[in-house]
């Protein structure tokens, strides 16, 4: 299976510009070819082949006056560029013909030198691992790394990426084999929530840290100092790099998170089983700053990935089903609860239920069932992942709000 491994690296001033050049030429290199597809598709021509598009933008580009400094960055810099298009266009084609699955996917667009994030991709042929340390990039010279853990094999392609902030980060993608954990004997449905990140199915609950509610009123302060300078300014410049440092810092805290809980969930469970939630729905409603905040999606596919690294079975439960709404004791569908009812007695049985600790024992009840017969996502001979096919989001669940509709706590619907 492949892996990927992030680290920071911390490139001189030197590296810095060299590393600039290399984004700008990339950038250029996918603009001036995207552009004569798109001139093709307008004019009724055919599609333009890559190894056309490689002649003219790069090879022959490099010999005009206009474009004489594509030679100063690495030639598989700019293949590796046109390769990335290539790769957009199929997912937008597949996506068009229904052979990609999920949300539709957009054409590729022009990039700009104002993005926030800037990247380079290279095969294994401009880059290589030093033995002191350093990371040697074509034409860019050996980047200081901080490594906080070894790579488990030599890496087969690298990412070389600046964000918002200015930091720069080294992505190694590395073909590893699983790393089956011993098998124990317990199983875990997880019910995610708000005011609780997540509720297992054994009682043991996960406290939301809620990031960015604690670091709103330090970015107030920022995003208003920003709002202040003029447009155009150095001032507004170093003010908007300590918003987005700040913001960085949020997500750095949340990832880590997600990373501690769910790896201590794998290692505990052999079986995972989570409610596969509508979270772009959700993220349209009064709680949609809270929604992102908690980064359910996130989590849910980092349980995905590491079930499969550590030979753990792992399954969701469709959104359709009613976990709040039936008694784990005895089965009874007592009906749709508003979102203030935290504790309810059973209709039938008359057992007292919390109701995000039953919502998380009928998910591993649905998701045992689901294992059962044989509909879990699991990986077929090949390696590919078998989906079940995708059911559509229930208009109360997904919906945006419609005049007149109420509402408990900003989800229409409950």
């Amino acid at each position: 299976m492949q892996l990927r491994y992030n680290y920071r690296a911390y490139p001189d001033a030197t590296q810095r510009r060299a590393l600039a050049s290399a984004f700008g030429c990339a950038r250029v290199v996918w603009n001036d070819c995207l552009r004569d597809r798109k001139e093709a598709h307008a004019a009724g021509l055919a599609y333009v082949k890559s190894a056309e598009l490689s002649r003219l933008r790069i090879t022959q580009a490099k010999r005009t006056q206009e474009r004489a400094w594509l030679a100063d960055v690495s030639a598989v810099v700019l293949q590796q560029s046109l390769r990335d298009l290539d790769t957009a266009y199929k997912n937008f084609f597949d996506s068009v013909k229904g052979k990609r699955q999920g949300r539709k996917v957009s054409p590729p667009r022009y990039k700009s030198k104002k993005d926030t994030r800037q990247s380079i991709r290279l095969n294994t042929n401009a880059f290589c691992l030093q033995d002191d340390g350093t990371v040697y990039v074509a034409k860019v010279g050996g980047l200081k790394t901080k490594w906080p853990r070894r790579l488990p094999a030599v890496p087969t392609s690298l990412t070389v990426t600046k964000d918002s902030c200015g930091r720069y980060f080294l992505s190694f993608v590395v073909d590893t084999e699983p790393d089956i954990l011993p098998e124990v004997d317990t199983d875990a449905g997880i019910d995610l929530g708000l005011s609780a990140f997540a509720v297992l199915s054994d009682g043991r609950k996960i406290d939301s840290p809620r990031f960015l509610r604690r670091a709103e009123k330090k970015l107030k302060r920022l995003q208003r100092e920003l709002s202040r300078k003029v447009k155009g300014s150095k001032n507004r410049a170093k003010a908007r790099i300590k918003v987005a440092r700040q913001h960085a810092k949020v997500a750095d805290r949340r990832r880590d998170f997600h990373h501690k809980a769910s790896t201590q969930i794998i290692r505990d469970s052999q079986a995972v089983y989570v409610e596969d939630l509508a979270v772009s729905g959700l993220g349209r409603t009064r709680l949609a700053k809270s929604v992102h905040d908690a980064g359910w999606s996130a989590f849910v596919g980092m349980l995905e990935y590491k079930a499969i690294k550590h030979g753990r079975t792992f399954a969701k439960v469709d959104r359709a089903f009613p976990s709040s709404q039936v008694c784990s004791a005895c089965g009874f569908r007592d009906g749709p609860k508003p979102l203030h009812v935290r504790q309810w007695t059973c209709g039938a049985c008359g057992t007292m239920h919390d109701r995000d600790h039953n919502a998380a024992r009928n998910v591993l009840l649905e998701g045992r069932r689901i294992v059962a017969a044989g509909r879990a996502e699991t990986r077929n001979a090949c390696g590919a992942p078998v989906r079940r096919a995708h059911v559509p989001a229930q208009r109360v669940e997904a919906g945006s709000l419609r005049k007149g509709q109420t509402t408990q706590a900003g989800i229409p619907g409950l």
